[in-house]
């Protein structure tokens, strides 16, 4: 009898790292390292769970479905997370399916729990968006990459992370305007553009005059402390620097964090009269249920 005839698989330890292991280098072989980082970590999880000398995990679908239930209860985990943790499941069962050792996926039926209908993060209300700007000088370096970085995610929507990953080069001015190549959530090249409006290429310019010199292959911003200078900044560099002018500008509070200037970004669009497909391409949402989200909230007057 084959694997795939067998009604129940059940591995040991080993045999399902190895299977692990062999699923991250195969499917997902032309993904970005953060997506491999997160299977590894949602599947790494899930190896905790399933040698546990009390669980007797045999991949039918009531194990899979105990598993949803450690999560939320033992682990205590939010429930975007457990949705996180439940899609590594059930990929890397589908991956098992087509090596033909499953003859179905177990984890296809137990769903992953409904997705907010809110972002948990807050938003910033134009008058906070005034003051947070209000109080960012252009007396230095600093402060200058700063407000640029802070224009950024306000008016172009840009993370943390497609921010620290640009360089010069990635500014690229069309007759429609100035663009910025970024590196997509998923993908492994910059291949998407975002728009960067004027007053946001006002302030990365004022930032990259005050560098002086630079080269197209330079990261587009750097640090400027005595043993980092030039180096690629990060986002924990970039989250703590928010962070403080947040707290300076007196809007930090509950709920925003650095990344709420990113999602404001949709609600200034919105207020502004954007229409909610525009929105919905700028913020590079996947879906329009997502973008729905902002609209109601701005619909509701935040």
């Amino acid at each position: 009898m084959t694997l795939a005839e067998t009604p129940d698989l059940k591995l040991s330890p080993a045999a399902l790292r190895e299977h692990m292991q062999r699923f991250l280098r195969e499917y997902l072989a032309d993904k970005s390292p953060e997506t491999v980082g997160t299977y590894r970590r949602s599947l790494n999880e899930f190896e905790r769970w399933f040698v546990r000398e009390d669980t007797d995990c045999v991949f039918r679908t009531e194990d899979i479905a105990a598993y949803k239930t450690w999560l939320m209860e033992a682990r205590g985990l939010h429930e975007v997370s457990v949705s996180t943790y439940l899609t590594a499941v059930r990929r890397l069962c589908q991956y098992m399916v087509d090596r033909g050792l499953l003859p179905e996926n177990p984890a296809r039926a137990v769903k992953g729990n409904r997705r907010p209908d809110a972002h948990t993060r807050d938003v910033l209300s134009r008058a906070e968006v005034d003051n947070l700007l209000a109080g960012i000088p252009v007396d230095s370096r600093i402060s200058k990459r700063d407000r640029a970085i802070v224009h950024m995610m306000l008016f172009a929507g840009l993370s943390e992370i497609e921010i620290t990953r640009a360089d010069v080069q990635d500014l690229e001015q069309t007759l429609m305007g100035w663009y910025l190549r970024i590196q997509g959530k998923g993908h492994t090249l910059k291949d998407q553009q975002v728009p960067i409006d004027p007053p946001v290429m006002d302030a990365i310019r004022l930032y990259l005059d005050a560098r002086g010199r630079i080269s197209p292959e330079d990261p587009l911003f750097v640090s400027h402390g005595h043993r980092s200078e030039g180096k690629r900044l990060n986002t924990r560099s970039v989250r703590s620097r928010i962070n403080a002018h947040l707290q300076e500008a007196g809007v930090k509070r509950e709920g925003i964090t650095p990344h709420s200037l990113t999602h404001t970004a949709a609600l200034l669009w919105l207020g502004d009269g954007m229409s909610v497909d525009d929105v919905r391409r700028r913020m590079r949402h996947g879906t329009l249920e997502t973008t729905m989200m902002y609209y109601r909230r701005q619909e509701e007057g935040q």
